[in-house]
């Protein structure tokens, strides 16, 4: 991706379902738990570049002992200096000790059966150690400590946060995370009042009753009645003191999750091949959490998959799917293959079918596997191109070894073009100066294009802001002389803001919103402006259920051809010669390569939850009031 974006985070969930004295006979360590943890977090690094976080739970503890640790992270190397603190712990113990997982479990921190990890990539407010998950909610009672982590965003925090103080509750910030945490804890509180009441009057004893807690206490009812408002894109990740854990995901299934178990461990994670690879297992053993369902894991080590919100309809973000999932996913890889196969007419049909004078390449680093996608299919159309050719020539009857010749020396030309150096700082305090040395973070291959007759084609996986194009890659590229330079990118034009876990919230910060204000501007349409702000304001005291998408009414004004071309003219640097043309992928050909996640909300505007109807119509409340805020 050329403009870089902030988006999902990502966690890691372990239970140890035998004593840990099993796992250092047939492992060799009791803290296997911890270090499949540390590469579960390693190979999920991609959803998380602001800091980590692990809590630890040991289970059956004597009172009077700490039974949960947790540390975080939010320094350069965070999974570095997260697991060396961890194992700091660990460094003066003895070979005997070491071997000893009783002794471990008693007498250091973090040898625990239940483990929580978390990767933040915060999409706004500060990047401090207090904004790392998980998140700790302590308590006296056992059975009333709660860990919360997750991969989510609300739309709809100050309805919640309203009613938390509605509860009598004084929360400490106004944010998500919080809010969340306090209000899963506030009903957790509340069933195990629940519970103390129905069995105190039989007689038991308080320390009875908490065992008793422990055994009743109903997860799948906790999480309906305290999930029951939530609007938005989730997936959170709890765990309760005595060691009961969930993971729950939205009921559009927006955000990911996957998990396996068997009768050693139970695994939880935000992408699938991490568990295949820490695991070592198939692709079909790792099960996907269906939408509106929580994995439930009780502390005797039942686990179930339950219903805890009903389900609609079903649409996981293609985003995953395009760029932020890494890609060793076999579907994702094939996805992300097919994505570049759709582009080939678009492409071919711009190039005027000159494939003898087209080199293609791609933009590091995520592209490159709708790269080869885009090749297959190029080589595909010239494979059909060379065929006929050959047939009309047999039917002709002119068909000669030299003709032949010529027709299979043409070739799809592929070159790694674009090389992306070391982030580069700079402390020139002119503009002109500074911008000069951000167009070299790109660099670029010489000697490879003839100068003034080549096109190049360039592929993207998505282009949001346009300003790296603008400012690196098409001013370096045009560098090398070429005639013409065209950017395919393999995602649609995001043309509305997300509101689901996406750094992408402000209207103008689109290239594409920014070509349709300047067509509106062009043709004398700016009036429409005014006309849909009032609408928007007008739907902002509407219940959020009636709120529709005023935002659309604009772009239906223009063609996405008319939209793309106005966009080229915006990423076309001052002063270079080579004609610059933009393509995007249809949304029709989005869900043709991704048939499994439909969410194309900040493509189509088809908001997955109310909540995401009252963000683009703030948005764009916001973008005329000259407000430089998110929407929710």
């Amino acid at each position: 991706m050329s403009d870089q974006i902030k988006h999902e985070c990502g966690l890691a969930l372990i239970r140890l379902l035998k004593p840990l004295e099993f796992y250092q006979k047939k492992y060799g360590t009791a803290l296997y738990g911890l270090n499949k943890m540390q590469l579960l977090l390693q190979k999920q690094r991609n959803r998380g570049q602001d800091g980590a976080g692990l809590v630890t739970i040991k289970l059956d503890t004597e009172p009077g002992t700490r039974f949960i640790s947790r540390k975080r992270s939010n320094s350069p190397q965070y999974l570095k200096d997260l697991f060396d603190g961890v194992y700091s712990h660990f460094q003066d113990v003895s070979p005997e000790n070491l071997n000893d997982a009783v002794w471990l479990k008693e007498n250091k921190p973090y040898v625990g059966e239940l483990l929580l990890g978390h990767l933040r990539y915060g999409t706004h407010g500060a990047n401090t150690i207090e904004t790392v998950h998980p998140f700790l909610r302590q308590n006296n009672w056992i059975t009333r400590n709660l860990v919360l982590a997750g991969n989510f965003n609300l739309t709809n925090v100050d309805e919640l946060f309203n009613e938390l103080i509605g509860f009598g509750q004084y929360p400490k910030e106004k944010s998500d995370t919080v809010t969340v945490l306090e209000k899963i804890g506030h009903f957790l509180d509340d069933e195990v009042q629940i519970l103390f009441s129905w069995f105190k009057p039989e007689g038991y004893s308080n320390q009875e009753i908490n065992s008793l807690i422990v055994e009743h206490l109903d997860i799948q009812r906790l999480l309906q009645r305290s999930t029951r408002k939530f609007d938005g894109g989730y997936v959170m990740a709890g765990l309760i003191g005595h060691g009961d854990a969930f993971v729950m995901r939205d009921p559009a299934g927006i955000r990911p999750a996957f998990y396996y178990h068997d009768d050693e461990i139970v695994v939880v994670a935000s992408e699938r091949p991490a568990i295949q690879t820490v695991l070592d297992i198939r692709y079909f053993q790792v099960n996907e959490l269906k939408p509106g369902h929580a994995l439930i894991i009780k502390k005797n080590g039942k686990v179930s998959e339950e219903m805890c919100k009903d389900p609609v309809q079903k649409s996981p973000c293609s985003f995953e799917r395009i760029y932020f999932s890494r890609g060793t996913d076999r579907d994702i890889y094939l996805e992300r293959k097919k994505l570049g196969q759709l582009l080939v007419a678009k492409i071919l049909h711009k190039i005027d079918y000159d494939l003898e004078n087209t080199i293609f390449s791609f933009i590091p680093n995520t592209a490159e596997v709708a790269f080869f996608g885009m090749m297959k299919g190029l080589e595909e159309k010239l494979n059909e191109i060379k065929t006929r050719k050959i047939l009309e020539l047999q039917k002709s009857s002119s068909l000669t070894e030299e003709k032949l010749t010529e027709i299979f020396r043409l070739s799809v030309r592929a070159e790694k073009l674009a090389v992306k150096d070391e982030k580069l700082r700079t402390f020139i305090a002119d503009k002109a100066s500074r911008g000069l040395m951000v167009s070299h973070v790109y660099d670029v291959t010489y000697g490879i294009v003839k100068n003034e007759v080549d096109t190049l084609v360039l592929i993207d996986d998505s282009i949001v802001r346009g300003t790296t194009l603008k400012d690196t890659i098409i001013y370096i590229l045009s560098t090398l002389r070429p005639k013409k330079i065209v950017i395919v990118s393999s995602a649609p034009q995001i043309r509305y803001p997300d509101c689901y876990g996406i750094d992408m919230s402000k209207m103008k910060e689109f290239v594409a919103f920014r070509a349709l204000i300047a067509l509106l501007e062009e043709d004398g349409k700016s009036y429409l402006l005014q006309e849909v702000y009032q609408r928007c304001v007008e739907q902002d005291s509407l219940p959020v259920n009636e709120m529709t998408n005023q935002v659309k009414f604009l772009y239906d004004q223009y063609t996405d051809e008319q939209i793309s071309a106005k966009i080229s003219e915006l990423v076309t640097p001052e002063n270079i010669l080579p004609e610059v043309s933009v393509i995007y992928q249809s949304i029709e050909d989005l869900h043709k390569a991704c048939p499994e996640h439909k969410g194309d909300w900040y493509f189509s505007g088809n908001y997955p939850t109310p909540g995401g109807m009252r963000v683009v119509n703030r948005a764009f409340i916001n973008y005329m009031d000259g407000n430089d805020e998110r929407a929710y």
